[in-house]
């Protein structure tokens, strides 16, 4: 934590800045403030306005109402440009590198070193970007392509070239959403060398955890209005949440009791091959299932959770083997089709990636997994799709502007729950949910989690991977842990804990030596 004063120069200020799309008041007079050498951390559900904000600085678009000042001065960007040229950076969540160029070409891209000829100064440009990834303790090469760099490795080539533009404020959008452990203390460090530099920095996460250490300020924000500004250290983790949702959430996980009726999902001796090696992806997995069951899957990277349920799902028929049973009669799955046949529905961790078509509308995501039903005679009927749509639009309680939007514009929390709604709407019989509130704001995460208590009501078995302890622990009824492929600890609801389910994943179990 920074022991600067409060009254540090601002570097970047907002002052009652609205902004509206249509249908939409993102921002209603909102401010904020960052200060040289400390981190806003920016907090709030997903549709509070966050990203539009940061849009508005970073020089994406212009505010309707209200100002901008830099140094104490207004500014009006037109473009991200003019925003770098006055000293503020984004890095996004989803980052904008070219993956076949190499770091230093990435870090210069578009202000390259030339010489009096006009020729590009590739020496010199390798030799600058050095200096910039040692201050930064990236130990790469600067001809390396930015492709054969971990994601970790990416974003410090972000900030790299951030810094190369002497940025004096820099926006970081959910930076440790898919990076390791590991490089989020590497992180955590370079954060704090960049406000030892005199960076202001603004921080926007879900994850309140990771806060304490880096967080100077806080900004909280709810359905576009600016709701509290203070200093971190002043605020506990549940007055944060009180401000973001507006109510306390006393009961986070809303799990109620459901007796598991007959088994359904019976595995048997279930391995996987890892494509173009040797090596075992999962050796010899087995377990059950049973209706109006959450069974949940616990493992750290690598421990092969989102392989295990690829295959069930079919993804991988010529290099798997084991015996899969529903409702004990031996089915023979060797394709999503014959999955989805079966009565399985796999919601995948990369909903944007693998989860939704995000050119499409909400109506085409949410009924693109069962068209059977929604078409006559080989045609699709438009008003059979919309009545689909609708149906689990209302049931899930999906907050759009219209049906017709593109699937793109709804929040991280919104879209998850079209990922839901598609594949709820093919009736399965087993639920496969790879990490699904990843990256969803607390009051999304419950609402989540409360349609898993009812689908489980409703018979269904659910198997729920999570790298989330606080949420392994408390929604499933069972727990199965994995390390290294294997299955290596069973346990019930309620009996299991932190450490425990840790120690299985960490040592397969076994006490250490």
């Amino acid at each position: 934590m920074s022991n600067q004063p409060a009254n540090t120069e601002v570097l970047l200020e907002a002052r009652g800045v609205s902004k509206s799309f249509p249908g939409v008041q993102a921002l209603d007079r909102v401010d904020l403030a960052v200060r040289r050498g400390r981190l806003n951390a920016v907090v709030g559900e997903n549709g509070a306005g966050k990203s539009t904000l940061m849009n508005i600085l970073a020089g994406v678009f212009p505010p309707d109402s209200g100002e901008v000042l830099v140094r104490g001065q207004p500014v009006r960007f037109r473009n991200p440009r003019e925003a770098q040229r006055a000293g503020i950076a984004i890095i996004f969540q989803e980052l904008n590198l070219v993956p076949d160029l190499t770091v230093a070409e990435n870090i210069f891209l578009g202000r390259e070193p030339r010489n009096r000829f006009g020729l590009l100064e590739l020496a010199r440009m390798n030799a600058e970007a050095g200096v910039w990834l040692r201050e930064l303790e990236l130990d790469v090469d600067p001809r390396t392509p930015v492709s054969r760099l971990r994601v970790g490795a990416q974003q410090v080539v972000e900030i790299a070239k951030a810094l190369a533009f002497n940025s004096q404020v820099l926006i970081l959008d959910e930076p440790t959403s898919a990076i390791t452990k590991q490089e989020v203390e590497v992180l955590v460090r370079l954060i704090r060398r960049l406000k030892e530099r005199g960076v202001g920095l603004i921080y926007i996460t879900h994850k309140l955890d990771e806060l304490p250490p880096i967080a100077d300020d806080l900004t909280v924000l709810r359905d576009g209005r600016l709701v509290g500004a203070r200093p971190f250290a002043a605020t506990t983790r549940d007055e944060i949440i009180r401000m973001m949702v507006g109510r306390e959430l006393a009961e986070l996980y809303p799990r109620t009791e459901c007796l598991a009726g007959a088994e359904l999902l019976s595995v048997k001796g279930l391995s996987l091959m890892r494509p173009r090696s040797r090596e075992l992806a999962l050796q010899d997995v087995s377990f059950t299932i049973r209706r109006g069951e959450v069974v949940g899957l616990f493992g750290l990277m690598g421990a092969g959770r989102t392989e295990l349920l690829q295959t069930l799902y079919g993804l991988y028929p010529h290099s798997s083997t084991g015996e899969i049973r529903l409702e004990d009669q031996l089915v023979s799955i060797r394709s999503p089709r014959d999955a989805i046949e079966a009565g399985l529905a796999l919601a995948p961790e990369d909903r944007k990636a693998e989860g939704l078509v995000l050119a499409l509308s909400v109506t085409e995501n949410a009924t693109l997994a069962s068209l059977e039903t929604t078409q006559r005679c080989g045609f699709l009927q438009p008003a059979r799709e919309r009545r689909l749509a609708e149906s689990w639009v209302e049931r899930l309680g999906i907050k759009l502007a219209s049906l017709d939007a593109p699937v793109r514009n709804l929040s991280g929390g919104n879209q998850q729950k079209v990922v839901l709604a598609k594949w709820l709407a093919t009736a399965p019989q087993v639920l496969l949910l790879d990490e699904p509130t990843r990256g969803i704001d607390i009051n999304a995460k419950k609402q989540i989690y409360g349609l898993i208590d009812e689908l489980a009501h409703d018979g269904l078995g659910i198997l729920l991977v999570s790298s989330e302890l606080p949420e392994i622990l408390a929604i499933p009824d069972r727990i199965l842990v994995l390390a290294e492929g294997r299955l290596t600890a069973e346990f019930v609801r309620g009996e299991a804990t932190e450490e425990a389910v840790l120690r299985a994943a960490l040592l397969g179990g076994k006490p250490e030596r």
